[in-house]
């Protein structure tokens, strides 16, 4: 399937970003930014600087860490995150979690429980969230509806399109489920677009 024709299925089914709602406090210029969730931010498929935490820090003039465990699932992200939070003291929490949750085929309700919780963490320490919706395992390359229900329950910002487009494209992966250097800043250019429409930077 060509990736026009997945864009216009995807636009066609109403995958629309919650940003037109959902505001950030705007981030300082000493701001620290985490990037939070599995391989996919920890930039599988591509060399450490081109890892869409590093190209987004390049992009948003702001400290972004890098807090990807490949292969977590998350149960063992809820479980890591406080210490994260503690440490870094964030303004921005980027999270991008739930595909190995996905990949394994466990309960979807506990995944979609775990990245609740995980944001209560965030907001509890007056940290901002941002989640990142992963797609599901299948023939058509698109996102796990409980993204789209935590962000509108939440009211917060949701990058809802890119990955899943990015994964539909065999030029932007490295594998099946990992984005290549190409994918990953392609992912990185939405994030700092959100960021900006969520008044997070100018």
């Amino acid at each position: 399937m060509s990736i026009f024709l997945l864009t216009a299925i995807l636009l066609g089914i109403g995958l629309t970003s919650c940003s037109s709602t959902a505001r950030l406090p705007r981030l300082a210029d000493d701001a620290v930014v985490v990037a939070f969730g599995d391989s996919i931010t920890f930039g599988t498929g591509a060399n450490p600087q081109e890892s869409y935490p590093a190209v987004l820090e390049k992009l948003i003039g702001r400290r972004v860490v890098n807090a990807g465990v490949p292969g977590e699932v998350t149960a063992n992200g809820l479980s890591r995150l406080p210490e994260i939070l503690e440490r870094e003291k964030p303004a921005l929490l980027i999270l991008c979690h739930g595909g190995n949750d996905q990949l394994r085929r466990l309960n979807l309700q506990q995944t979609a429980d775990n990245i609740r919780e995980m944001i209560r963490l965030a907001k509890q320490r007056g940290v901002g969230v941002v989640i990142i919706a992963v797609p599901s395992p299948g023939i058509f390359v698109s996102p796990a509806l409980f993204y789209l229900d935590i962000a509108k329950e939440l009211t917060i910002p949701l990058e809802e399109k890119t990955l899943s487009l990015v994964l539909a494209d065999g030029s932007l992966k490295s594998d099946y489920i990992h984005p290549n250097a190409a994918g990953y800043r392609h992912l990185a250019e939405a994030l700092a677009a959100l960021l900006k429409k969520s008044g997070a930077i100018d």
